[in-house]
């Protein structure tokens, strides 16, 4: 019988027996507890040693400072497997005489709980298949079972009208040969009677599917979790967390007598993300989305976004960790802002030389004719033949649709300029008196809303939608009134 998932935000507890992979002979009883907040802990009635010792003689043990740690815990509890991962014991308490032996005890605290199978680690090959399901993944997949029809009679509504099901076409792209599939699950209809109301119910669940033709590692389940999560936080311009994650166990299935398949064994892996998604919380005001398959099929983003997410990883994971943990101070989000905008002209490859190489050449070699011998190296190490931050600031604005642009950054070079020289005094004085906090304020929001449009624009978003977000996304409209008001008028070069 199939087991829904489990939520990342509902607490859980599981008895049963727990023992160390090298020794499964010694099993302890206890709970392993997660507490909805993506930390598993483990309450054992005895202790694993986690004492670090020595026998320097026969007879002598000598006790070292610290404590061990265990990268495996295997336990059966509830008549499934569970693999806890980088355990670390955080309190033993070991027996006393207290009118009679009392049981030793200890707690110990995993990083990574799988319910469901016994794994040797994040390396091992055991999983066939995984399943994830992101916050408002169901939104940006544009499509579902459901259709609705509401009666009318002549132009007023009758009261009459349906809710039916109708299965949606599959969506599937293979990339690298890994398969990613667009998975619509519902349940049955069923009431829910009560004392005042009856209430009729369906549920649809939207979740990707990742597969590949022979058996993967927990390490690359997590990274194709984090490939979605960060689709959608892109896509829906807000921190998605994931709501939760299943495996399927390689090797687990087979074929009943009367020849029907019996389905891989399905394991749950509870853990800690950037953010932990609520399944229950309200759904994402759609004026906020940048995009959803409406725009870009799924067999059209995933590979596109594939490609982007590993050439641009180090720009993208700094504009959205601005989504997940907004800094509190304007010189550290200035300092990511800008940096990312520096890293994503880097990774877009866009070789715009200020010189040619052979003059540049020339003019680096008589520069360093006049350079004393024993200063020579290191001056030749500060000449490079790269565009400078302001010159990489335009770039990145004249990449996206330059309707949107126009709309977004109504003075490129302004922008360009005074961010620049925020920058700098910030790296090279630690401060930035020729600023005021609202320019600051205009000059990260505005760097930021350019680097995800060209990120945007790298996965082919078309120009309408380009220009349609940033006129109707009320945080883009906001960063254009920003720019308008301090990022317009022009000032002597300094």
């Amino acid at each position: 019988m199939a087991r829904d998932p489990l939520n990342l935000d509902e607490a859980a507890e599981w008895a049963g027996l727990w023992w160390l992979p090298d020794d499964p002979e010694n099993q302890l009883p206890g709970v392993m507890r997660y507490d909805g907040e993506g930390n598993p802990s483990l309450s054992l009635i005895g202790a694993f040693e986690d004492r670090i010792t020595s026998n320097p003689e026969p007879g002598v043990m000598v006790v070292h400072e610290g404590a061990r740690t265990w990268e495996v815990i295997y336990g059966m509890a509830g008549q499934r497997e569970v693999t806890l991962l980088g355990c670390i014991p955080i309190r033993s308490k070991r027996a006393v005489l207290v009118q009679g032996r009392s049981p030793d005890t200890q707690t110990v605290t995993a990083t990574i709980a799988i319910i469901g199978a016994h794994v040797s680690g994040e390396e091992g090959a055991a999983f066939a298949a995984a399943e994830v399901s992101v916050e408002d993944l169901t939104y940006w997949a544009a499509s579902s079972v459901f259709e609705t029809t509401v009666g009318t009679s002549g132009d007023k509504i009758d009261g009459s009208g349906t809710i039916s099901v109708k299965p949606v076409e599959p969506q599937a792209v293979t990339v690298d040969g890994t398969e990613y599939r667009l998975v619509h699950t519902h349940t049955l209809p069923y009431f829910n009677w009560r004392k005042g109301e009856t209430v009729g119910r369906m549920r649809e669940t939207v979740s990707v599917r990742v597969c590949r033709a022979e058996p993967f590692a927990l390490r690359a389940v997590l990274e194709a979790a984090n490939l979605i999560q960060d689709l959608i936080a892109l896509a829906t311009h807000r921190a998605a967390g994931v709501i939760w994650l299943q495996l399927e166990v390689a090797g687990t299935e087979s074929v009943r007598r009367n020849g029907q398949r019996v389905p891989r064994r399905k394991a749950d892996v509870l853990y800690s993300r950037l953010a932990l998604g609520k399944h229950d919380a309200k759904a994402v005001d759609p004026r906020r989305v940048f995009f959803t398959c409406d725009e870009i099929p799924f067999e059209e983003i995933v590979p596109r976004w594939c490609e982007a997410h590993g050439r641009l990883q180090a720009a993208i994971n700094m504009i959205l960790g601005l989504l997940y943990a907004p800094d509190r101070f304007i010189e550290n989000s200035l300092l990511m802002a800008v940096g990312a905008a520096e890293v994503l002209h880097r990774g877009l490859r866009i070789d715009e030389k200020p010189f040619p190489e052979v003059d540049f050449a020339a003019m680096r070699d008589a520069v360093l004719r006049q350079v004393p011998e024993e200063h020579r190296s290191r001056f030749k190490g500060m000449i490079r033949n790269d565009p400078t931050l302001r010159d990489r600031l335009r770039s990145l604005a004249a990449r996206p649709d330059p309707e949107a642009i126009a709309q977004l950054v109504p003075n490129v070079d302004q922008w360009a300029k005074r961010t620049t020289q925020a920058r700098n005094y910030l790296a090279h004085e630690g401060r930035t008196p020729k600023h005021s906090i609202d320019e600051l304020v205009a000059i990260v929001e505005t760097t930021r809303a350019v680097v995800i449009l060209n990120v945007l624009h790298e996965l082919g978003l078309p120009a309408e939608r380009q220009r349609q977000i940033v006129q109707e996304n009320s945080q883009l409209r906001a960063v254009s009134r920003e720019a308008r008001e301090w990022l317009v008028a022009l000032e002597p070069d300094s």
